[in-house]
């Protein structure tokens, strides 16, 4: 057994039918790594396939054992998550990795996701945020805690003034107000079940607005609907 990594059973399909998704989670924290651990080993969709504590073991699983999702805090004892991300991009470029950490800096977002993250959340999220924002990754959208949406709506905001681009003011007629209300709720990093609750709404329905604002948005994930929201300003963050 590798220092820094427990891997657990392999386990069989628990669905009897779909692949469960192969899941690497990379947490040095202790306590948050065993809290991590066992909100993903009751994931009905997936199997923990390691929980490593060093980026030298998570490198020896990626190297190893074929990965459907990578969740991955950035500042570890000897590298960096991204390291981790890069790695798994090269090796399986269609799989998913999700960055959990206290990191937040602007250039620490975007080069998380300049290099393949297409999730990033702050390690305060809940047991029930966590399977949420995984099912949100594997649906193609990309879960975003709101504080980190907001550093992406600033460097793509600052950059699109660098451009000299003209931002339009004129599409708040294209959104209904309930989909302005749940556009608004996208925008503070609320759940889909948190959004729901706050309007009063069935939790089901929420997809299917976020659908419908995704589409006349021109956008296809949570944070490009925040920052085009903000661009035009429907929302102001």
């Amino acid at each position: 057994m590798k220092p820094g990594s427990r891997p657990l059973d392999a386990g069989t399909d628990r669905n009897g039918d779909a692949a469960p998704c192969r899941t690497l989670l990379v947490e040095d924290d202790e306590p948050l790594r065993l809290r991590f651990e066992s909100i993903l080993s009751n994931w009905p969709a997936g199997r923990l396939i390691a929980a490593c504590g060093t980026l030298g073991a998570a490198m020896e699983v990626l190297q190893s054992e074929p990965i459907d999702l990578l969740i991955t805090d950035l500042r570890l004892p000897d590298g960096h998550g991204i390291q981790g991300i890069r790695r798994l991009r090269a090796t399986n470029p269609q799989a998913e990795a999700m960055v959990v950490s206290a990191l937040a800096d602007n250039e620490v977002v975007i080069a998380a996701i300049e290099a393949g993250a297409t999730g990033y959340l702050l390690k305060d999220i809940g047991s029930a945020d966590l399977i949420e924002a995984i099912e949100e990754l594997r649906a193609g959208r990309s879960p975003i805690s709101s504080s980190i949406a907001r550093v992406i709506v600033r460097r793509l905001g600052a950059h699109g003034q660098a451009a000299g681009d003209p931002a339009p003011t004129c599409a708040a007629a294209t959104l209904t107000p309930r989909e302005t209300e749940i556009l608004w709720g996208i925008a503070k990093g609320l759940t889909y079940a948190e959004v729901a609750e706050q309007l009063g709404i069935s939790r089901q329905t929420v997809p299917v607005h976020i659908k419908n604002i995704y589409r006349k948005l021109q956008v296809g994930n949570r944070s490009e609907a925040v920052f085009e929201a903000s661009r035009l300003g429907l929302i102001r963050l």
